[in-house]
């Protein structure tokens, strides 16, 4: 086992550079190689929330150089930044928007993950400054004492809030937190500590209400569970790990979401990113490597290593060595994006916490 995780170690320094292109862009999967399956939907996208995960990764891992390349191209490419200060939920490698919907959390992971790379160095911060304060204060000025004044999309791409419901999406929102907190420790603002008040007073009462962290809330709560749920406790660190919070949390994924030590998205998930011609199958999802891995962090942070290895090692003994793929299915017919920058980052948080990568 130990040396099958070693070569993927290995293997997700390839996966994380094969991503990285040349003119800085970070793509989700490098459909243009060899071993990308020609059956799967196409992921030759930069997602900025998959790119500052990656990022982070990259610096767990020691591999150098692509971040600020990342980071360059975000602040130079990205379009409508320069505009509006925000980023969207996806663009093609060379900065247009493949899509206008905002997602909220993708600025806020892109402040967190640059704030995180230079903790250490104050020098170097100062080139992405523009960025950061543009960053933050966009993210002030769409939000309105209780919800975004915009419509925006959850991370999965699949549910909306708006802002006559004031309603806002759990994760997305503890996202936005750690993005503002990270650029106040650097830029203090005003702006930034009351706006963050308002979002962590928000987010937390919603989840004293309830006792478990859910999907959404606002005039009308969406209290099923979600896997993204894990974020508010690391990295984003909203919730305690040692609280009942989070226990509940992780006692509602296992209840809900987990099948044999595979964790889904939520329930009855359908997307399987298996494409016939130009249409979705959707056969039913698999259960996601990236989310078995951010469990196994999270309950290493709750002192539960025994757990945290089960649902490590479920991936490790269901997939091959070299690539970690988007879904792990139950049958050998239908096929995953393969392999899936995300999913190796995660791999490689999870192999730092159980203390498998020096």
């Amino acid at each position: 086992m130990k040396d099958k995780i070693q070569k993927l170690l290995e293997s997700s320094k390839k996966v994380i550079t094969d991503c990285s292109l040349d003119n800085g862009a970070m793509v989700a999967a490098n459909s243009s190689k060899a071993y990308y399956p020609k059956d799967v939907n196409n992921y030759f996208y930069v997602w900025p929330r998959d790119g500052a995960f990656n990022c982070m990764a990259a610096d767990a891992i020691g591999i150098e150089n692509i971040q600020e390349n990342y980071f360059d191209w975000l602040l130079n490419r990205a379009e409508g930044r320069k505009e509006t200060g925000l980023f969207y939920e996806k663009y093609y490698p060379n900065g247009l928007k493949e899509s206008g919907r905002f997602q909220v959390d993708q600025t806020g992971s892109v402040i967190f993950s640059i704030c995180k790379h230079f903790e250490n160095n104050s020098k170097g911060i100062e080139r992405y400054k523009e960025l950061i304060i543009s960053s933050a204060d966009a993210l002030c000025k769409s939000w309105d004492v209780d919800h975004f004044e915009l419509i925006t999309n959850d991370l999965w791409e699949e549910r909306l809030t708006f802002p006559d419901l004031k309603d806002n999406f759990s994760y997305s929102l503890a996202a936005c937190i750690a993005g503002l907190s990270s650029a106040d420790k650097l830029f203090p603002n005003k702006d930034y500590q009351k706006v963050l008040v308002q979002m962590k007073k928000k987010l937390l009462d919603e989840v004293e209400k309830k006792g478990y962290i859910f999907r959404s809330f606002g005039k009308l709560n969406d209290e099923r569970i979600d896997a993204s749920a894990l974020g508010l406790i690391w990295p984003f660190e909203i919730i305690d790990p040692e609280s009942e919070f989070a226990k509940m949390t992780i006692e509602k994924i296992e209840e809900k979401l987990v099948k044999d030590y595979g964790v889904y998205r939520y329930e009855n998930d359908e997307y399987d990113g298996w494409m016939h011609e130009l249409y979705y199958r959707k056969k039913g999802a698999g259960y996601w490597p990236l989310l078995n891995f951010w469990m196994s962090v999270v309950l290493c942070k709750m002192d539960r290593r025994e757990e945290a290895e089960k649902y490590y090692n479920k991936v490790i003994e269901s997939i091959g060595d070299e690539f970690i793929p988007e879904q792990v299915f139950s049958n050998d017919i239908q096929k995953s994006v393969s392999p899936l920058c995300w999913s190796h980052a995660m791999f490689i948080f999870a192999s730092k916490e159980l203390g498998y990568l020096k």
